[in-house]
């Protein structure tokens, strides 16, 4: 099972945002993006038909925002883990999410490789 790439929802509603990271991620062997949504609404009907390991949640989403559907996601979908993406460092903003069941919280602006090692950290793996 270790062979197989992570597999991660990405809940983002910045749709140039959500497809630059969704290419970017899927030239990686370690990561397979299953999904990706618009709205906050979409993240827990994403994870139950698509079953993902990492959901990747923004901030700021129309419908749930991302502290609501975090926690949705946690409630619905045990065994996924969550990690926040945030285009503010707003420190309440980043509790909230963490206290919703987010195991990291990283801003939008990180090097793409602090945001892959979270993703690979939420799934069970070391960065490489």
């Amino acid at each position: 099972m270790k062979d197989s790439p992570i597999r991660v929802v990405l809940v983002e509603d910045n749709q140039v945002f959500r497809e630059t990271l969704e290419l970017l991620l899927g030239l990686r062997d370690d990561i397979d993006v299953v999904a990706s949504v618009a709205d906050g609404t979409l993240a827990v009907p994403a994870c139950v038909e698509h079953k993902p390991d990492v959901v990747v949640m923004d901030y700021r989403l129309p419908g749930l925002d991302g502290v609501q559907a975090t926690r949705a996601v946690v409630a619905s979908c045990p065994g996924t883990n969550v990690v926040a993406l945030s285009a503010s460092a707003n420190l309440r903003e980043m509790r909230a999410l963490q206290e919703a069941g987010a195991v990291a919280c990283l801003t939008k602006d990180q090097d793409l490789d602090e945001i892959v090692g979270a993703i690979l950290h939420a799934g069970g793996r070391e960065s490489s």
